[in-house]
């Protein structure tokens, strides 16, 4: 492990790190392909340190995420190797022309959006890599940013998904093509000697001579040949980033409140202005979702980025596992009924009004279904006497108060006769008062372990500085 990685890599991590070096010294592009949860931003990151140390990364090197990942990319430079310098180029305030302060950095992080937006500048830029996240993005050959990836200037490049072919063999040729160009052939020719024999007449000697090409470009581990060396469960935050609608509903609430909120407690203490604390926190956090929860007769739109990463994550990134949902709007979880039936995803759905004859059923047909990928979940409702360990993702839509009631909600499929290890994500929009909630329930953790159950017990052992700080 290259000095200056704080992280203990586990052996299938080193021997990712191995095949990147191995790649670079041979000036290949590669994709690293590994499921969803194993670390692939991790070794991604140990290999560019270890390109720092041993003097081999003269020029800065360009990420490109979908924006959500953008986020986790830097917490985990945060994390794991500080040393590495970075810059955000994203949002309206960005330098779009002389990109020479580039320099300054090791990494660049920007996001496909941005990258077609701004191409006529970073297509003059030269890179030492660039390293697409979540490459399936590129997989229409016809698209902007497929074209736009391909003008951009690198020594080399490598690319990160969990599914590098989402629908069909076809999916493969525009990623290829941009790690190592004409490796495949013309896009006309791979269409008609593999793409078209593979997935229209399951050729399986086409597909075993393209397996062969491919081979040394692609490392893949899947979580089933991996899982001894896996710890039994796995948390992680996924940072979610507004839209300019929603932050603009989540700005204009935040503000009326914030007001009231500093008015109330001068005029009768802290202790008596726990209503209004608790609306304000409440409105919030419903809009944090979308601010079609709020029950207003304004219609303030129904954006949700947190709806948007969610299917993402469902239709894109676990491909067959089986995942729980859960969230304490009943109204958030309607809207992902809404939209995986539009999807043809076939679910399960439990609330606190469903019988206890009717949730026995529900479970036996998601943990015996295989064609039953989806349990949305109310977080109460879930905390206990539910056995689902057929699914080894959780997504938790909203934080809650109290920790010790995300852990019930996690531990419904991490139990005896669990034999998968657990991923469990906590969605969270950035700079909004679910980020300084997490920041809270780290600090008072102790607190929340012993006594918060719920909102109420929670602002009785805030201080006035932190409520002003959850509405700053």
């Amino acid at each position: 492990v290259p000095e200056g990685v704080i992280a203990q890599l586990r052996d299938y991590q080193m021997e990712g790190l191995n095949w990147l070096v191995c790649l670079n010294e041979l000036g290949w592009g590669g994709c690293l392909a590994d499921d969803m949860g194993l670390g692939k931003t991790l070794q991604m990151l140990t290999f560019l340190q270890w390109l720092k140390n041993n003097k081999l990364m003269p020029k800065t090197s360009l990420v490109v995420a979908p924006t959500t990942l953008m986020f986790n990319w830097e917490n985990e430079i945060k994390k794991f190797t500080p040393g590495l310098t970075f810059y955000r180029h994203h949002g309206p305030g960005r330098i779009q022309n002389d990109l020479s302060f580039f320099d300054n950095y090791d990494i660049i992080l920007t996001t496909y959006g941005m990258v077609v937006s701004d191409i006529d500048a970073l297509k003059d830029y030269a890179f030492n890599y660039i390293i697409l996240d979540e490459s399936q993005a590129i997989k229409n050959p016809f698209s902007k940013r497929y074209k736009a990836a391909r003008v951009l200037n690198a020594n080399n490049r490598f690319v990160l998904t969990g599914t590098p072919i989402e629908n069909n063999t076809f999916d493969l040729y525009a990623q290829m093509n941009f790690l190592n160009p004409g490796l495949l052939g013309s896009l006309e020719f791979f269409r008609t000697e593999f793409s078209n024999p593979i997935d229209r007449k399951n050729d399986m000697t086409k597909a075993a001579e393209l397996r062969k090409m491919v081979y040394p470009f692609v490392l893949r581990r899947t979580k089933s040949k991996v899982a001894k060396e896996l710890p039994e469960k796995v948390e992680s935050i996924l940072y979610c980033d507004m839209g300019t609608r929603q932050r603009k509903v989540y700005e204009a609430f935040r503000n009326e409140y914030r007001h009231k909120i500093v008015d109330r407690i001068e005029e009768v203490g802290i202790k008596r202005a726990g209503f209004i604390i608790l609306e304000g926190l409440m409105k919030l956090r419903q809009i944090c979702d979308s601010p079609a929860l709020l029950n207003s007769d304004v219609d303030y739109g129904d954006d949700s980025v947190k709806l948007e990463e969610l299917l993402t994550n469902i239709t894109e990134r676990t491909q067959n596992h089986k995942i729980l949902v859960f969230s304490q709007f009943l109204g958030m979880l309607s809207m992902i009924r809404n939209s995986l039936e539009s999807l043809n995803i076939i679910y399960e759905y439990m609330d606190g009004s469903t019988s206890a004859k009717a949730r026995q059923d529900k479970v036996v047909h998601f943990q015996e279904d295989d064609t039953c990928r989806v349990f949305l979940i109310s977080l109460k409702t879930g905390g206990v006497g539910l056995n689902l360990t057929e699914a080894d993702y959780v997504y938790l839509i909203d934080p809650w108060w109290n920790p010790a009631v995300e852990q019930q909600a996690i531990d419904r499929t991490h139990r005896i006769g669990q034999d998968k290890n657990i991923f469990a994500y906590k969605l969270i929009c950035k700079d909004t008062i679910e980020e300084k909630i997490v920041k809270l329930q780290d600090k008072k953790k102790a607190l929340a372990q012993d006594i918060i159950g719920s909102e109420q017990s929670f602002i009785k052992h805030l201080t006035k500085n932190d409520i002003e700080d959850l509405f700053s």
